[in-house]
């Protein structure tokens, strides 16, 4: 009843903004790609002197409803492109204007109150200048953000943010194109995200903002989001092929399906594919495979509409070293690049389908529909404790899943006027229903034979959001908003399997629950060069539906409280500055152990920290990035000096160099840094600290690429993760101690690339 009054609220709130805003635009235009002639948004409109700026909408459009009488120019700029000045007598009312591409550089950042997410400005320049060569550089583009893999590649890397141990995906919000990466109650854990499908070279920006402050993010969005934007259309075919040691190979090939004459038209269509097989350098090879196919058709249908259809799909297949102790590599039982069970593996793929309308009203408003399904299937192999449990067979477990997920995304944004005061509504509305046919964990051996089953069951979560924002733009200096979030979880699970200790017997168990999440957040230009900002929301943890149906839905939505207080600085044409102190509350969680099939539950949280990113392009060819983060985390509920948060990063730091010279040479040599933090709660046990260094060196023209990645340039020996575990090999002792699994050894990949028309 909540969710449906809420809907009401929204509905009653754009009809009364719509009554208000019968005003007239004193000035619109619109602002397109020259080499793409697709709508570009995000682009900075600014009339002067007087400091008036607007963004361009999904549409590229922008307009002022007055223009200040000292205004004489009007200025369209953006990370990437041209700018263009034009005389606002000369500028006519619906004006088209083309950008055209350059390269990036820090002088066209313009700070202005109403940019909203203060990481705009990085995640342009980030993206456009270091680019993601790799599926892992996907994630790492964030800053702040850490990952590990530890299961061959395959399987989709732990994440670690301000503070938490995300695991795989359970507090970070993680979509390409608002299609959910996350897998809700996935066999191996809450929020499982394997961005593997996504194929690199296809991504044009990123969209992420940490912390609990964007009401259109819901669910597993306690310590940020992150989405990822492909290209609507690509400006040449590209056929690339790479190889390097430890048998690593690739090709992709991304080439467009309609050719230049298309653009006139107003449409593209695009299809990417790649494949990639590798040993790894552990002694184990690990016989990697991974096939992605991507296609992307964007077109406008009429005046008023664009549709964006996109199809892709993944398959991989892998084996594992997996984690292995700590204390049997100092014993010479086992290399540090070792393995234990031979067995450890896995097999997943995903098929996406995503459909997109966009509708623009003749009066500025614009409507967006989203419906989406994937068809999803998870086959995992593990073995963490050897024979600890079963010192005859071991302790190997397989992870099995099969799921048809539905969504829909639908918003509508509206701008008006409450006297000299801009106003925008947005609202919208997320629903998405996930079906999970026989989740399992079972005790095998030899992957394949079972010994006994642990977990077996159906699951279906049907999850309904509504959201409101409203954002007030006071004058060109101030600016306000204020976030409403209502979200509705559905829980049903059927239990399969007799001997499941944490349920009463095989049958039907059903939980729901809601959650209220209010947001604000302020904006203040000080001066044309810095920004500073006040973030302040409230989120929340969610859970397994396995989790949920045991507490019958009570106290299964647990509150998460945070606090950001911040600043972006441009010091100078060539140097910007991101900082903020930030906090975070978290009430308690509960955790399904997808490992052990358990529920584990912990208390109270609290979290405090700083982020600090600079960015200096001394000279158009030389960009320098550096970020470094800090976070204090401790359990509120435990005894001091037992409270420590396990495998919390504490400190953190990437950053690096990247050079594009005129003569096509580019590159860049990168470094990251992941302090010693807490294995358990005493800090008895300590995950190792790491430094390492990457570098990328390219000689680019206009036809073709060529160049050379290494990875661990340096060869330092690290442990890319590590876990308290307590394990035991065969006749031996149980002993509890670190086991973790090796980081790259160094590691060389060529490529070449042919671009054409």
């Amino acid at each position: 009843m909540r969710f449906y009054k809420l809907l009401l609220f929204i509905t009653m709130n754009i009809v009364v903004m719509n009554t208000i805003s019968a005003q007239q635009q004193a000035l619109s235009g619109k602002v397109i790609d020259s080499a793409t002639h697709i709508p570009a948004s995000g682009i900075t409109v600014c009339l002067s002197p007087g400091n008036q700026t607007d963004i361009t909408d999904d549409n590229g459009r922008f307009f002022f409803k007055t223009i200040s009488k000292e205004a004489k120019v009007l200025t369209i700029s953006a990370v990437g492109y041209k700018k263009e000045s034009y005389k606002i007598n000369e500028f006519k009312d619906g004006q088209i204007v083309s950008l055209a591409t350059r390269q990036t550089q820090l002088t066209d950042v313009v700070i202005t109150a109403n940019t909203g997410n203060p990481y705009k400005v990085l995640s342009e320049m980030d993206i456009r200048l270091r680019g993601v060569s790799n599926s892992q550089e996907v994630l790492r583009i964030v800053p702040g953000l850490f990952i590990g893999q530890h299961q061959g590649g395959g399987k989709a890397e732990q994440i670690f943010l301000r503070g938490f141990d995300n695991d795989h995906g359970t507090d970070i919000n993680m979509s390409v194109d608002g299609l959910p990466i996350n897998m809700v109650s996935q066999a191996h854990g809450q929020g499982y995200a394997d961005s593997h499908f996504i194929i690199p070279e296809t991504i044009e920006s990123t969209t992420y903002q940490k912390g609990m402050y964007n009401a259109e993010k819901g669910d597993l969005a306690v310590t940020g989001f992150v989405n990822f934007n492909t290209a609507d259309a690509i400006p040449a075919n590209i056929v690339k092929l790479e190889g390097g040691q430890y048998n690593t190979y690739r090709a992709m090939a991304m080439l467009n399906l309609l050719g230049e004459h298309a653009k006139a038209n107003d449409q593209s269509w695009y299809a990417a594919s790649e494949y990639r097989y590798s040993d790894s350098y552990f002694n184990k090879s690990q016989h990697f495979k991974r096939f992605n196919f991507f296609t992307k058709y964007h077109g406008k249908l009429n005046e008023h509409n664009w549709l964006t259809l996109t199809a892709s799909t993944l398959y991989s297949k892998w084996d594992a070293s997996g984690q292995i102790p700590e204390s049997a590599v100092d014993e010479g039982k086992v290399g540090f690049y070792g393995q234990l069970d031979p067995n450890e593996g896995g097999v997943t793929s995903r098929t996406n389908v995503n459909v997109q309308l966009l509708t623009t009203l003749p009066n500025h408003d614009i409507i967006k529909n989203q419906v989406y399904y994937s068809r999803y299937k998870f086959d995992l192999f593990t073995n963490f404790t050897f024979f600890l449990e079963d010192t005859v067979n071991g302790d190997e477990i397989r992870q099995k899943e099969a799921r048809n997920l539905f969504g829909y995304n639908g918003s509508y944004l509206h701008e008006s006027y409450l006297g000299n005061i801009k106003l925008s509504s947005h609202a919208g509305i997320n629903a998405r229903f996930d079906a999970t046919e026989n989740s399992s964990l079972s005790h095998t051996i030899n992957r394949y034979t079972l010994i006994e089953p642990f977990k077996l069951g159906d699951i279906t979560e049907f999850s309904a959001g509504g959201y409101l924002n409203e954002t007030f733009q006071f004058n060109e200096r101030f600016s306000l908003n204020a976030g409403l979030r209502f979200d509705q979880f559905y829980y049903k699970y059927n239990n399969k399997l007799a001997q499941d200790t944490t349920l009463h017997g095989v049958g039907v168990y059903k939980a729901n629950n809601n959650v209220l999440s209010p947001k604000l957040n302020f904006y203040y230009q000080a001066t044309d060069k810095a920004q500073i900002y006040l973030l302040l929301g409230k989120g929340f943890h969610s859970n397994d539906a396995r989790v949920v149906v045991v507490e019958k839905g009570g106290q299964t939505l647990p509150a998460a409280y945070g606090a950001d207080l911040g600043t972006v600085l441009k010091l100078s044409k060539s140097l910007l500055f991101n900082a903020a102190v930030w906090y975070s509350y978290l009430q308690k969680e509960y955790v399904y152990a997808g490992d052990g099939g358990t529920v584990e539950f912990s208390g109270r949280t609290r979290r405090l920290g700083f982020d600090f990113s600079g960015r200096f392009q001394p000279i158009a060819s030389l960009y320098v990035d550096a970020d470094v983060n800090y976070a204090h985390g401790r359990s509120v509920d435990d005894p001091k000096g037992e409270n420590y948060i396990p495998l919390a990063p504490v400190w953190s730091s990437t950053g690096g160099i990247t050079w594009q010279l005129k003569n096509g040479i580019n590159g860049s040599f990168r470094y990251r840094y992941l302090g010693d933090r807490p294995a358990n709660e005493d800090y008895s046990l300590r995950a190792e600290g790491y430094f390492v260094n990457d570098l990328v060196l390219n000689y680019t023209r206009a036809k073709f690429e060529v160049g050379l990645t290494v990875n661990n340039i340096f060869n330092v020996r690290w442990k890319e993760t590590q876990f308290e575990t307590v394990t035991r090999l065969r006749g031996e002792q149980a002993v509890d101690g670190i086991a973790f699994t090796a980081g790259t050894k160094f590691a060389a990949l060529a490529h070449v690339s042919y671009f054409f028309r």
